[in-house]
């Protein structure tokens, strides 16, 4: 039976996305330069398993444009949010990070598809009602940078 390239597209973005909030996290909580990051889930049996499953050209793509632009992508998100980036927790600063990156540099994924994704990674990844949250500010950063598509 043959694959469906949309199924497999999705999938391999959603893998992608997964992974590049990992290495996000681990970015904030070490400090560590993205090739320390990309080793470190190359080592892990289970995580290197899913980059082979994962577009890590779309991966990559969101982990460098938090590292490099990080100043630009909290000043998107600081206007919805009732405190800094840098208070946030840490797995919501990292979601929202790279939503907002994906918002802003991947006008062909539907922000709602990038806002749902996000409200999952964050449902399996982050506090209890956080998702809830992530939600909020990111339909708000959404409505802003994709305005044709409100």
């Amino acid at each position: 039976m043959a694959v469906d390239p949309k199924k497999q597209y999705i999938s391999q973005h959603r893998v992608a996305r997964k992974l590049a909030l990992i290495a996000i996290y681990q970015w904030q909580m070490t400090d560590n330069t993205y090739q320390e990051i990309y080793q470190g889930l190359q080592e892990d049996s289970a995580l290197s398993k899913d980059m082979l499953k994962a577009d890590m050209a779309f991966c990559q793509a969101l982990v460098k444009c938090v590292i490099e632009k990080t100043s630009e992508i909290d000043a998107l998100i600081n206007p919805y949010i009732d405190r800094k980036a840098a208070h946030l927790d840490q797995i919501e600063r990292a979601v929202l990070r790279m939503s907002t990156c994906e918002l802003k540099n991947h006008p062909e994924v539907p922000y709602k598809v990038i806002i749902n994704e996000s409200v999952n990674l964050t449902k399996k990844f982050g506090a209890d009602q956080a998702h809830k949250f992530v939600n909020g500010v990111l339909d708000k950063v959404g409505s802003n940078l994709r305005k044709e598509q409100k």
